[in-house]
């Protein structure tokens, strides 16, 4: 065999450093035009009377391709729903954790541990029926929750919006009454049927009353929040289980066990691309389980902050699960930490796949369509006059670059506001 001298290999090394140099060279030119053209869209005059904050990071070399007061604190609105998820894949097991359980010959005692899936009108788990099933007696364990019912900073006036429903300790139904009209007029859960009147003014419930309010001449299901006391509690529970169910307020007699339900995973898209609030909030509820007897949202959220997210350049004020509060405070640096602690860890075709995709589904379905290709993998976040959105971008060289864009206090309306996000994200995607 010939040996190759270090002569020979002078040529081979020279030719690869020089190849690397002007890598290095093109890709600055690259990134120095990228920066350049989103720097002069973010200095044109739509963008004088709103708050903006951008942060841009290649999670493969580490780099900042751009930012622009990423570390101010914005109200985040949904884009909250990312440091939820983040909590509960670091939290929470592969199933959902249906309930506390402890069984005796002929009787299951069961406790809540949040589980939002109960007969919900998306997952209709209806594991607790089936374990209930199999005994002649249930006893639940009555349970104060620890937090409100609502969010702090929760506008009063959305009660009866399908968004804002009640968190509970032990939900039921999607802790919504779910009202439909094809040939008659379908109301569930039953229980409530003969408590839906005609829609006369705008409202859809009494304020504090399971009084609801449906305009048959349309057919359209609409979701209606449930107001939650003992008593109705009780009669849901009742009118499921029948006579086998009854309440009390002893404890469990030894450690009790958790029964599971269904794959943790169709939860966290759920609630990542239906943007809904009532499963994220109802996901703090259940993480907050693995760290403490008390069900209490606050507890979890400062155990997170403190021990998976305390090297954040900017702490958050983080109030809620959902974002439906504008006491809310994160800025795009702090969620692009995030979402890298997330692409770091999470197989990325499972990572993606928990974020609606641009064009394609969820919140994101109408925006941001590939060319042909999807190419932005996001979280939407909107209030009045406020809209953010966080996640991911691939370009057409097949670079992840992992984004933070929040808009805050803006009078245009939206739909320019994203116009104006788009033109940035498909530079993004066509030159870099």
């Amino acid at each position: 065999m010939s040996r190759i001298s270090s002569l020979d290999l002078k040529p081979i090394t020279l030719k690869i450093f020089s190849l690397l140099i002007i890598s290095v060279v093109i890709l600055s030119c690259k990134s120095a035009k990228t920066t350049k053209a989103i720097t002069k869209t973010i200095s044109s005059s739509f963008y004088n009377n709103q708050f903006t904050g951008i942060m841009i990071f290649n999670p493969e070399t580490k780099d900042t391709i751009y930012k622009y007061q990423a570390e101010k604190y914005f109200i985040p609105a949904s884009n909250t729903k990312i440091a939820t998820l983040f909590s509960a894949l670091t939290l929470l097991k592969d199933s959902v954790p249906a309930f506390y359980y402890e069984k005796t010959t002929d009787t299951l005692i069961i406790k809540g541990i949040g589980n939002p899936t109960f007969l919900h009108p998306y997952f209709k788990d209806s594991t607790a029926l089936k374990w209930a099933s199999n005994y002649k007696h249930v006893k639940i364990i009555n349970t104060t929750f620890a937090d409100d019912k609502f969010g702090p900073g929760w506008a009063w006036e959305d009660y009866d919006t399908y968004y804002s429903p009640e968190r509970t300790v032990f939900p039921i139904y999607g802790n919504v009454v779910s009202i439909s009209n094809t040939d008659t007029l379908e109301v569930s859960p039953k229980y409530f049927k003969d408590s839906i009147f005609q829609k006369t003014k705008k409202i859809s419930r009494l304020y504090n009353k399971n009084i609801f309010y449906y305009d048959t001449t349309k057919t359209r299901t609409v979701e209606i929040p449930i107001v939650f006391d003992s008593l109705t509690t009780k009669n849901l529970w009742k009118n499921v289980l029948q006579d086998k169910v009854s309440f009390t307020n002893t404890a469990f007699t030894t450690t009790p066990k958790v029964a599971y339900s269904i794959p943790s995973d169709s939860l966290y898209t759920r609630m990542m691309h239906q943007s809904d609030n009532f499963l994220a909030e109802q996901m703090l509820v259940m993480a907050s389980s693995t760290i403490t007897d008390t069900l209490n949202t606050a507890l979890v959220r400062n155990y997170i902050l403190d021990n998976y997210l305390s090297d954040l350049k900017q702490k958050p004020r983080w109030v809620d699960g959902s974002g439906l509060s504008r006491y809310n405070l994160f800025s795009p640096l702090s969620f692009v930490q995030i979402l890298s602690k997330l692409y770091a860890t999470i197989p990325r075709a499972r990572l993606l796949s928990f974020f609606p995709i641009g064009g394609e589904s969820g919140t994101l379905k109408n925006w941001y369509a590939g060319d042909p290709q999807p190419y932005i993998y996001a979280k939407s976040g909107t209030v009045g006059n406020n809209y953010c959105l966080s996640g991911f971008l691939i370009t057409k060289s097949g670079k992840t670059l992992i984004f933070s864009f929040m808009n805050n206090h803006y009078k245009n309306p939206t739909t320019e506001v994203k116009t104006h996000m788009q033109n940035i994200f498909e530079r993004l995607r066509d030159t870099y």
